[in-house]
């Protein structure tokens, strides 16, 4: 099969794969069908995720056709059409029980396209596969679920739910790429007074706007703080969530976050950050890390069948499987190709 393999960071390349094959009576295969690029994907490409090694196929967000099941697979059968979580949970252990899937002690977690095989590929094994896949609905446009594998979950686990947005807040949301722009999707659930959107291309931010976005700031001047303590009186805002995942952008978290506020994480870094606890000790700040557990995908699937949350807008570009490695050109230059979700589409 053709696959996208990582050849340490900056060096990937299509290539001819073996088909995986069952491991383990909980273990499916599935045929991809249409699968994207994530910016963790870009992080991994610049060396910020070393457990990720020489060989490994890329890739952890998909939809496809379930090929084959191994023999204790009860939920889903061959042909059934599936959106493939980028978070891979036994359901069973201490950790899955609490619903912090992303932290399961029998090998799952994130895992696709990190510590096994991922889904830049014509196929890829999926362990757990009665608790790391969901059905998709008969007449869902499956190119507004692949956005549920994984941005539309972080964005609201990791920034929304972390952050406690409430109604009335002011929210501002560092970085308007696609998490950052799935986190201002669904903080609208919680009716916040404000959104702001920081972000260095006008592109993204007139995005934002049609997003939701009450206002925007573009920060290639690095003046955002001072732009947004003057948007909100010198008080600073409810709730800032980091969606880049490098020191600057954490530094305008700290430094935007008023007394009693939370700042939420989702950025992966690949770098230390200086904490200010000296300025935060006393402010009563809650600071939040954690990695997506997709615990809310169901829900989330609900709403996107509705027509409550509209994913499909973030899509910006279509490649062909052949085409991946362009299609990580055109993602990791964002800004110039005016990306933001590219779809791969294999067959």
């Amino acid at each position: 099969m053709k696959a996208l393999v990582f050849h340490g960071p900056g060096k990937i390349a299509l290539e001819d794969r073996p088909k995986p094959v069952i491991s383990a009576p909980t273990d499916a295969i599935v045929k991809i069908t249409k699968t994207t690029i994530c910016g963790t994907d870009l992080h991994i490409m610049k060396g910020d995720v070393p457990a990720v090694t020489d060989g490994r196929i890329l890739g952890h967000e998909g939809v496809g056709i379930v090929e084959q099941t191994g023999g204790s697979v009860s939920t889903f059968k061959v042909g059934d059409r599936v959106l493939i979580s980028c978070i891979s949970s036994c359901g069973k252990c201490g950790n899955c029980k609490k619903g912090m899937y992303s932290h399961c002690e029998n090998g799952g977690g994130w895992i696709l396209g990190n510590l096994i095989d991922g889904t830049q590929a014509e196929f890829v094994l999926t362990p757990f596969a009665d608790n790391s896949l969901y059905p998709i609905p008969a007449g869902a446009d499956e190119e507004a679920l692949v956005m549920l594998s994984d941005i539309l979950p972080t964005g609201f686990e990791c920034g929304v739910l972390s952050g406690q947005v409430k109604p009335g807040d002011t929210v501002a949301i560092v970085g308007g790429g696609p998490i950052g722009l799935a986190a201002l999707l669904t903080a609208q659930f919680y009716s916040p007074a404000d959104l702001i959107v920081i972000d260095v291309d006008d592109h993204r931010l007139e995005v934002a706007r049609t997003f939701g976005a009450t206002k925007v700031i573009n920060n290639s001047d690095g003046g955002a703080v001072e732009k947004v303590m003057a948007l909100t009186g010198n008080r600073g805002v409810d709730v800032a969530i980091e969606a880049i995942g490098i020191p600057a952008s954490f530094d305008v978290c700290q430094a935007i976050v008023a007394a009693g506020g939370h700042i939420a994480n989702i950025g992966v870094h690949g770098k230390p950050v200086q904490l200010n606890l000296d300025k935060l000790w006393s402010h009563n700040i809650t600071l939040t890390t954690r990695l997506v557990d997709t615990v809310t995908t169901p829900m989330l699937l609900k709403t996107v069948m509705s027509g409550k949350l509209l994913p499909t807008p973030l899509i910006t570009h279509h490649f062909a499987l052949g085409d991946v490695v362009k299609a990580y050109s055109t993602f990791g230059n964002a800004m110039k190709e005016r990306a933001l979700k590219v779809i791969i589409t294999n067959g």
